[in-house]
C-alpha cells in the first residue's frame, strides 16, 4: 500500500456544460471526484486528498488534505461552473498544497482534469513539469472533453513530469460508460501493471458504502480473506470425516425395507459375524448373546420368549460353535 498525499484538480469552467458525458463534463468530473478519494483513502488509511477547482476568475482550494468522506462532500456542496479553466494555474496551488502535508513520508501526486482548451503552450507546459519533476511530484492527466485538441500538449507535459513511469495521460473519449467508471479501469489496469492493487477491492460484496467507514470496509476485506485462507484449510479434513457416514445410512435404509422375519435373520446373521481382532471366546459369546438381545427387543411385534425363536438361535449358535471347533482342529494339523 502506497503512503501518498493526492491532490485532484478538477475544471469547472463554461466548457463543463457540454452534455458528451453522462450526465455531462461537469457531473461526470463530481462523480469521479468520489470515485477517486474512495480508491486512494481505502488503499491506505493514513493517505490524504485534497480538492481544487482551477476555472473561474482563480483556482480555489475546496478540500484540504484529508482523508475525511464529510470534509470531501461539504467542501464540494457549493461548487458551481464559472469562467474559464487555468490548467497551469491549477497545478502550482496542488503544488503548494502538497508541500504544507503533514505526513513529509507521503508521496506527492496530482490528478488532473482537463474538458477544455488549454491556456498555456507547450513550452510552458514543459517547464512546468520539469519543475515538478525536480519536487518528486507525479501528474495524471484525465483528458476528456476537448481531448484530441489538447492531447499533443498533454503528452508533452507528461512526458517532461515522468519519472520511470509513475505519471500517466489517460485520454477518454465520450462512450456509453460512465466517466468515473472509465477512469477507475484506467487505473486498475495501471495498478496491475504495476503490480499493485491500487486499493479496487473496496465493494466487498456486501450492500454497504465503504466510504462511510473506511477501517470497517478494511476489517471487512481482512475478514474475508481470512476465512476464505480457513475454509480452503479445512475443506480436506472435512472430506475425509463425510466418507465413513455414508455406510450407516445405507445399512439402516436396508433394515427399514425387510420385513418381521427378514429382520430378524439379519439380526441374527450380524450377531454371529466375528470381528478382525482376537477376543477370548467365553467373552465374544457373551458379548454376542447380549448384541442378539438387544437387537431383537428393539424389533416391534417380536416377543424374545417366542419358544420358536429360541429354537432358531440356539440353532445358529450350535453351528457357530461348530465352525470354530473345526477352525481349531485344522489349525492344529497344520
Amino acid at each position: 500500500m502506497v503512503l501518498e498525499a493526492t491532490v485532484l484538480v478538477l475544471d469547472n469552467s463554461e466548457w463543463t456544460r457540454n452534455g458528451d458525458y453522462t450526465p455531462n463534463r461537469f457531473q461526470a468530473q463530481i462523480d469521479a471526484i468520489h470515485v477517486l478519494f474512495n480508491m486512494k483513502t481505502l488503499d491506505n488509511p493514513e493517505n490524504t486528498v485534497g480538492v481544487i477547482a482551477h476555472a473561474g476568475a482563480s483556482p480555489q482550494v475546496l478540500v484540504s488534505l484529508t482523508n475525511d468522506i464529510g470534509a470531501l462532500l461539504k467542501g464540494m456542496h457549493e461548487l458551481k461552473i464559472e469562467g474559464v479553466g487555468h490548467f497551469t494555474t491549477g497545478i502550482q496551488i496542488a503544488q503548494l498544497l502538497l508541500k504544507h502535508r503533514a505526513n513529509k513520508n507521503q508521496r506527492q501526486r496530482v490528478i488532473i482534469f482537463s474538458a477544455s482548451p488549454l491556456d498555456s503552450d507547450e513550452k510552458v507546459l514543459v517547464k512546468l513539469g520539469k519543475k515538478l519533476k525536480k519536487n518528486n511530484i507525479s501528474v495524471d492527466v484525465i483528458n476528456i472533453g476537448e481531448y484530441s485538441q489538447n492531447e499533443q500538449e498533454l503528452q508533452e507535459f507528461v512526458n517532461a513530469v515522468d519519472a520511470g513511469g509513475s505519471s500517466q495521460l489517460i485520454t477518454l473519449p465520450p462512450d456509453n460508460k460512465l466517466l468515473s467508471e472509465s477512469i477507475k479501469a484506467a487505473f486498475r489496469q495501471i495498478s496491475l501493471n504495476d503490480g499493485d492493487n491500487g486499493g479496487f477491492n473496496d465493494d466487498l460484496g456486501f450492500d454497504m458504502d465503504p466510504n462511510m467507514d473506511p477501517e470497517l470496509a478494511m476489517a471487512l476485506r481482512m475478514s474475508l480473506e481470512e476465512e476464505v485462507a480457513r475454509q480452503r484449510a479445512v475443506q480436506p479434513v472435512d472430506q475425509q470425516s463425510q466418507g465413513p457416514s455414508v455406510q450407516p445410512s445405507n445399512n439402516s435404509d436396508a433394515m427399514d425395507t425387510m420385513d418381521e422375519e427378514e429382520q430378524i435373520r439379519k439380526a441374527i446373521e450380524l450377531s454371529l459375524q466375528s470381528g478382525e481382532n482376537e477376543i477370548p471366546e467365553s467373552s465374544a459369546n457373551k458379548d454376542h448373546d447380549d448384541l442378539v438381545s438387544s437387537l431383537i427387543d428393539t424389533l416391534p411385534g417380536v416377543d424374545p420368549t417366542d419358544p420358536s425363536l429360541q429354537q432358531e438361535l440356539n440353532k445358529a449358535k450350535g453351528n457357530d460353535n461348530k465352525g470354530k471347533s473345526n477352525e481349531k482342529d485344522e489349525d492344529k494339523t497344520n
